[in-house]
């Protein structure tokens, strides 16, 4: 039996609200950070993504009691992202309710935080995000929130934090990002096949086919979306349902 696939609801948090943009860009207003969460681990959601979008473009740590406020909500793991670049931004998320963190701009910047944190956490707290886009076939890794591009190339730095220990890697492509066309399904299914660890894939949900062809075509581990389900376009145990009659394994 093939391990279940994950439906992962995520939380864009901007100044304490849930906001959610298309390619990274023109955020508009999803909600209460707490109630949604409180709604998705009703829901049956296989885990929640909290990421406070602007602490690194920002410089600044995330903002503890909301996470402590959204975990108090929550029976399902918890990954708590943005603005976390040493080993006690990782203790103080976990100390606050996360389960794990996830790791971005600092990782590309220091990527020996990623060893750091596998070794005194580990793998399995270490999520490494990466932002990709995609010009003329070569996908180019991004820091601070999409706006700043790196000389980093999406599948030679997920090898490298594949080796450096990390536990999973979110991969967003910034071309899909809330164009609700599909996930990047190529670049998805080439990540799978190259690496031993999972893969949740970001950007680009819009219908149930698009969760479907994710996890057919893009061999992905897990799914993450934002705005199909903030605002209610999808609901998680409908998703669900309509996966296990595709023949995908869910936990229902």
């Amino acid at each position: 039996m093939s391990l279940a696939k994950r439906i992962i609801p995520c939380l864009d948090v901007k100044d304490g609200q849930t906001v959610k943009g298309t390619n990274f860009v023109n955020l508009r207003y999803a909600g209460d950070p707490v109630e949604l969460g409180k709604a998705y681990s009703e829901q049956n959601a296989d885990e929640l993504v909290f990421l406070d979008i602007t602490a690194s473009y920002e410089g600044r740590k995330t903002f503890t009691n909301m996470v402590q406020r959204v975990a108090a909500e929550l029976s399902i793991p918890f990954t708590v992202g943005g603005g976390i670049n040493e080993l006690a931004d990782v203790d103080t998320m976990l100390n606050a309710g996360a389960d794990k963190v996830s790791i971005n701009s600092a990782a590309l910047r220091n990527p020996q935080l990623i060893n750091e944190i596998a070794c005194h956490f580990g793998s399995q707290v270490c999520v490494v995000a990466i932002d990709a886009k995609e010009t003329d076939g070569h996908w180019q890794c991004y820091i601070n929130g999409g706006r700043v591009p790196t000389d980093r190339n999406l599948f030679d730095w997920a090898r490298e934090v594949e080796q450096r220990g990390a536990g999973e890697i979110l991969f967003t492509s910034m071309n899909h990002d809330g164009v609700k066309h599909g996930f990047a399904n190529e670049a998805l299914a080439r990540l799978a096949d190259m690496l031993s660890i999972p893969v949740i894939a970001s950007g680009g949900a819009g219908k149930m086919e698009d969760f479907r062809d994710v996890f057919k075509q893009g061999k992905a581990d897990a799914a993450l979306a934002a705005s199909v389900f903030h605002y209610g376009e999808i609901g998680i145990s409908q998703l669900k349902s309509y996966l296990s009659q595709e023949g995908i394994s869910v936990r229902l």
